[in-house]
């Protein structure tokens, strides 16, 4: 038998149990009035007040005891209120309290020591990929970048230097813009090239290619018979050119691989710089 005290007055018997060797979680059920002196409420603990009989009420309290305690619990003895234990108690009656129920002490579980979680093993991080370099665009893709940038600006006959449109003379005097080889000059000199304002110059000023290793910002030339060509325009790719055509018209794309007109009057092709 195993009594608990409470500052020196005997509130009930407990059953002794089997104690387990770690720590352990017991039931108390005890009269309510009680509650505050046998156990405080703490965080984690749980209280369940059940109802006997009209008046009366009893409180069940959850208490996690350490190893040591547990093991007391196969040896009687009596528990003051400030948890000191002493010699055993002697056989007595609990108080004339006409609700009083036996107190009843059972176990929940046992708790055994959770061991420390190892630390997850560091991941090496992985290296920050270098950001991809672009690739410097060429000389003839600088100056077709340039001239598509000027799409849509009026022809001007002698119109056109590295500045950009400008007023013509003649006939594209009234117009500022730019006449064939005005545009290809302004393009080229966004890359850093240098040419003349005459298509004939332009012939001269870089290296022939073939029609089939024609790249972006080639010159290509139309007409003039066995002469000096009268028309040139940039290649972009896939047999389109832009060229300023003529007065009236505007800077513009065409496809001139497959106009019967510039296919038959096509003159040859040049790679400045």
């Amino acid at each position: 038998m195993m009594w608990l005290t409470l500052g020196g007055g005997f509130l009930a018997t407990l059953s002794t149990v089997p104690a387990p060797t770690a720590e352990c979680q017991v039931v108390i059920t005890i009269p309510a009035a009680y509650a505050h002196l046998v156990v405080p409420r703490a965080p984690g603990q749980e209280s369940v007040a059940l109802t006997r009989s009209p008046g009366t009420r009893e409180v069940k309290r959850v208490i996690t005891l350490p190893a040591e305690a547990c093991a007391r619990l196969e040896h009687p003895t009596t528990i003051s209120r400030e948890g000191t234990p002493t010699k055993p108690a002697p056989t007595r009656s609990h108080p004339p309290h006409p609700w009083w129920t036996t107190p009843k002490l059972e176990w929940i579980t046992t708790v055994k020591p959770t061991p420390d979680p190892k630390p997850a093993p560091e991941r090496p991080a992985k290296p920050t990929p270098s950001p991809k370099r672009t690739p410097k665009p060429t000389k003839g893709e600088a100056a077709a970048t340039a001239a598509l940038a000027r799409l849509g600006t009026p022809f001007s006959w002698g119109g056109g230097a590295p500045s950009g449109p400008t007023r013509g003379i003649g006939r594209g005097a009234n117009t500022i813009g730019f006449d064939c080889s005005g545009l290809t000059l302004y393009a080229w000199s966004k890359a850093g090239v240098t040419l003349g304002h005459y298509t004939g110059t332009q012939f001269r000023q870089g290296r022939r290619v073939a029609l089939s290793d024609l790249r972006k910002g080639d010159l290509v030339f139309f007409g003039g018979g066995n002469g000096d060509p009268t028309h040139v325009g940039l290649y972009l790719g896939n047999g389109i050119m832009i060229h300023a055509p003529k007065t009236g018209d505007v800077v513009k794309k065409t496809q001139f691989l497959k106009s019967s007109y510039y296919r038959s009057t096509y003159r040859g092709a040049v790679r400045p710089g």
